[in-house]
């Protein structure tokens, strides 16, 4: 029986294509209309895949408390997804955060900087590489790939993961300013209301600062958002004009 010769550097191709077709999935998210979640959740699973990775975890930033929330993973371990929040500057993630350099692990069970080991230690978690992600020299998350077996992440890892770190805070970037967007457009439509039905008040004899309180006083009382007191006011307006 004749065997078939094999290729020299096949499996590497094959890692090679691999790697091409993660980062080309998360550079589609960048000019996509995804929502955040949807955006964090396809990045986790696409690294996962790439660097085979037991779990694979994204931080994000939290500026106000000067923490790292974890916001998506593949895991399916409760226990790891609610883990508390890190704070910058501690830990693995956190010196990551606020070094803005990759940190590789070999055993974070043994490792004492690691926080969290009684978890890595129930979800059979071994080595660990932590990677910053960065957009316009502002460091936003950090990027966690887990091994569930020693493993010396090779430069070759390192630079994939770099690649899909930076590419990924584009990515969220991107996201998040959709999201703010979406977020001051509604802000002002929900002022246009108001203006709108605090002008009925006017008319109706109220100075303009009384038909402010007024709506925002029933929205308080009603429990209800001052742009639906507004859009109420307004549709009585044009009820009575309709008799």
């Amino acid at each position: 029986m004749t065997r078939k010769p094999r290729v020299k550097g096949a499996k590497s191709q094959s890692s090679y294509e691999k790697q091409i077709e993660a980062l080309s999935k998360i550079s589609q998210t960048i000019a996509s209309n995804l929502y955040l979640e949807d955006v964090l959740r396809l990045i986790v699973m696409v690294t996962a895949e790439v660097m085979n990775s037991e779990i694979c975890s994204l931080m994000l930033v939290d500026d106000d408390k000067g923490e790292l929330v974890v916001r998506a993973t593949q895991s399916i371990s409760e226990a790891y997804n609610k883990k508390p929040n890190m704070k910058i500057g501690a830990g693995i993630a956190g010196t990551v955060a606020k070094e803005g350099k990759p940190i590789q692990v070999p055993d974070v069970r043994k490792d004492e900087r690691y926080v969290n080991r009684d978890i890595a230690k129930s979800e059979k978690l071994c080595s660990l590489l932590s990677m910053p992600m960065v957009v316009k020299n502002k460091i936003i998350g950090v990027l966690n790939v887990y091994t569930s077996t020693p493993h010396k992440f090779t430069q070759t890892e390192i630079n994939v993961l770099t690649s899909v770190a930076n590419q990924a805070a584009v990515a969220i970037e991107n996201a998040q300013l959709m999201v703010r967007s979406k977020i001051i457009q509604e802000e002002l439509e929900a002022r246009k209301i108001v203006e709108r039905a605090k002008g009925i008040l006017m008319k109706r004899g109220l100075a303009e600062e009384d038909a402010f309180r007024k709506i925002q006083k029933q929205a308080m009382s009603l429990r209800k958002t001052m742009k639906q007191i507004a859009e109420a006011i307004i549709l009585t307006e044009e009820l009575e004009r309709g008799k």
